[in-house]
Parts: structure tokens; C-alpha cells; sequence
């Protein structure tokens, strides 16, 4: 039983490092490319736009996105890790 225990708080802590990580390249992207990296983002151009109001409207959601499918594949394969893929 205490051998199911340390497999389940090793598992929950590799959990919780991933979202961590996760949430954090969010952050630079939505809060960082959107808000504070703005003014140096907007010397460049992306489809006619400047990249900085790009990243505001339209980049922190396509990253968003891209990164729900990395978590799925990440937990995937956590679970086959600790065995939880049933």
C-alpha cells in the first residue's frame, strides 16, 4: 500500500511540474508577448499586423491551444509511466 502511495505522490508532482510549465509559456505568451514585450514585439510585422497586437488578439490563444494538445500527449504519456493508462 505505501509503495501505491509514493507511486501516486510521484506521479501528482510530475503533474503538477508539467502544468506549471505550461502555464508559464502561456503567461510569456499571452501576459509577456501581449502586454510587456509589446512595444519591442511591434517593430515586427506578421500578416500586415504588428506582432505584438498579433500576439494580443490572435497568438496567446493558437498557443493556447497548441499547448492543450501538449499536455494531452505529456499525461499520456505519464500515464503509461506509472501505469494509471487504462
Amino acid at each position: 500500500m505505501e509503495d501505491k502511495q509514493k507511486k501516486a505522490t510521484a506521479y501528482w508532482k510530475e503533474n503538477v511540474r508539467y502544468l506549471f510549465i505550461l502555464l508559464f509559456i502561456w503567461f510569456l505568451v499571452s501576459f509577456g508577448a501581449g502586454i510587456l514585450f509589446k512595444d519591442f514585439l511591434n517593430t515586427f510585422k506578421l500578416g500586415g499586423f504588428k506582432l505584438g497586437f498579433w500576439f494580443a488578439q490572435q497568438g496567446s490563444i493558437y498557443v493556447f491551444v497548441v499547448l492543450i494538445f501538449v499536455y494531452v500527449y505529456l499525461m499520456n504519456k505519464l500515464d503509461k509511466k506509472y501505469g494509471y493508462n487504462e
